[in-house]
């Protein structure tokens, strides 16, 4: 009886020990480098999460503006069962609806999702950089979580880096005090170090350290061609994916003159006599004085140490990590009225409008964007204004690495539509995000095409986690048909698998390339607008 009792007492103690976790999970702990973490075991996915785990120590204080540096080891057993803070940032895009704990200057923590068991080891690893415009969002976001990849064998990590001016302040003392004598790119440097952190402690996690492919979106997208290139990183992986965007001529890296010149005119505009001043101030001093100044965050440096040259002449001299690649881009990348400007679509002010962004060669691009009817101005607008923005520039990674290198490079075009919006009070705004507006304020033009980051929670399998979109049944299958591509590519550096439609890989003189067009049905086409991106390939080179 009393035997039966204990045995009572300890099922009730233990089931609510699992009700106060508030999931279907018990705790378990991993020993990496530092010490020992402790996450949850989810019983009903059979995944393991951590989240929060520290990957250097924080950026604040005296290390404000400096490089990451390494953790100190810890006794004890560190929680790791919540996520990190975000960075230092404004929400600005409606889309990004965070789970992190707050913000913080203390912000170096990555997210971990494994399927690993007691016997298993050698997984493949997916390291995903999120996006925005390398000022806003964190790797907490609903859209990036990682357990629809890790349900299919693979572990997933998502990464915080700082952002705006705590990421990317360069100033002539700053680069005074680094031993490499040059500074800025704080964010590429975390990026840099969490992928040194997965190197050595992912096989705890049943990860292999040789099987990395790093991934992200727009600034995320602009992230992995920087690591690509990088010597401190390219070394470091075994894939890489890109959805929107390089740093070829989005987000481009500016000389370490001109980006420290920006960096003394800030601290002169707001009265500060030395960086030494500056990292005395609290974070919500800085915070508020790069709100104030109204800048759209620090350029990217040609530091020569995170980036010795620029993207293309790396690429060009076949110096970057030589691995598989697979990238693409949406059909609206920017809606039409980014282009247009307000003005109606009509073929004279299209051609107006042509003129103007391109005096000295009007009439090629007249040629390759048709104008002769609305509609046509609707959609060339919206191709031209995309193309302008992150298109080419994605463009133009693909060719170069493709050019330049004898590993497989895959193409995409992403075509799904997004569905209706649950709440028609939501608009959607530029950057593929959300935001209520007005009663009586008239709605956005309605998309022609899949707008910038639609894609997101479609290739990692997320949409029951953005509540904003009523999806349907084409919407799951498109996600079931990305999320396949983009695990197989984790696991094998090749998209194709059973069951899917046949992806061949780029070669490098085929001036039609095949592409994905990734959609309900989706299919492999030939490239029919590759002149489009060969123009502003030359237009780019004569106007830097």
């Amino acid at each position: 009886m009393k035997n039966s009792l204990i045995t009572l007492v300890f099922f009730f103690m233990s089931s609510y020990a699992l009700l106060a976790q508030g999931k279907d999970a018990f705790p378990v702990q991993t020993t990496i480098k530092n010490g020992t973490i402790e996450g949850d075991y989810n019983t009903k996915t059979g995944i393991q999460t951590y989240f929060g785990v520290p990957f250097a120590k924080p950026p604040v204080g005296d290390l404000r503006w400096k490089a990451p540096q390494p953790l100190e080891n810890w006794s004890g057993v560190k929680v790791t069962k919540e996520f990190g803070p975000r960075p230092m940032q404004k929400l600005i895009w409606g889309d990004m609806n965070s789970r992190s704990n707050g913000v913080s200057e203390d912000c170096l923590y990555l997210n971990i999702w494994t399927p690993t068991t007691r016997t298993s080891k050698d997984l493949p690893v997916l390291v995903y950089f999120f996006g925005g415009g390398f000022v806003a969002g964190d790797g907490a976001e609903p859209r990036y979580d990682g357990e629809s990849m890790a349900k299919k064998g693979v572990v997933v990590v998502t990464v915080n880096y700082r952002l705006n001016i705590f990421g990317f302040l360069a100033h002539p003392e700053l680069s005074a005090e680094a031993p490499y004598q040059a500074s800025g790119n704080y964010a590429l440097l975390d990026q840099a170090m969490a992928l040194k952190w997965v190197n050595e402690n992912i096989a705890a996690f049943g990860g292999d350290p040789k099987k990395v492919t790093i991934a992200g979106e727009s600034a995320g997208s602009i992230a992995v061609s920087y690591q690509m290139a990088s010597p401190l990183s390219r070394n470091l992986i075994a894939g890489a994916i890109g959805e929107s965007g390089s740093g070829v001529s989005a987000l481009a890296p500016t000389t370490l003159a001109e980006a420290e010149k920006i960096g003394v005119e800030f601290l002169q505009k707001f009265g500060v006599k030395s960086i030494a001043e500056m990292r005395k101030m609290p974070a919500r001093d800085i915070y508020e004085m790069y709100n104030e100044s109204g800048r759209f965050g620090f350029p990217v440096v040609l530091d020569g140490h995170v980036l010795p040259k620029s993207l293309v002449e790396i690429f060009n001299a076949r110096e970057q990590a030589q691995v598989p690649l697979l990238l693409g881009w949406n059909t609206q990348e920017n809606p039409a009225t980014a282009f247009m400007q307000g003005l109606p679509n009509t073929k004279e002010n299209f051609i107006t409008k042509v003129k103007q962004a391109y005096p000295n060669d009007f009439e090629e691009v007249l040629k390759l964007y048709p104008h002769e009817t609305e509609e046509q101005v609707a959609y060339s607008a919206m191709d031209l204004a995309g193309d302008r923005f992150i298109s080419y520039s994605t463009w133009k990674w693909f060719d170069l690495h493709r050019s330049n290198s004898d590993q497989a490079v895959y193409r995409y075009l992403y075509a799904k539509l997004r569905p209706p919006l649950v709440d028609q009070t939501l608009e959607t705004g530029l950057a593929g995000g959300t935001s209520k507006r007005a009663n009586n304020t008239p709605p956005r033009p309605k998309d022609l095409g899949a707008p910038h980051a639609a894609e997101i929670e479609y290739a990692m399998g997320n949409l029951d986690r953005i509540k904003e979109f009523a999806w349907t049944e084409d919407d799951y299958k498109t996600s079931e048909t990305m999320l396949e591509f983009f695990t197989n590519f984790v696991k094998t550096g090749n998209p194709n698998g059973e069951g899917l439609p046949q992806w061949p890989k780029a070669l490098p003189k085929d001036d039609n390339p095949p592409v994905m067009v990734i959609n309900t049905e989706s299919k492999t086409v030939k490239a029919t607008n590759d002149a489009r991106y060969r123009f502003h390939d030359r237009f780019f080179k004569n106007n830097k």
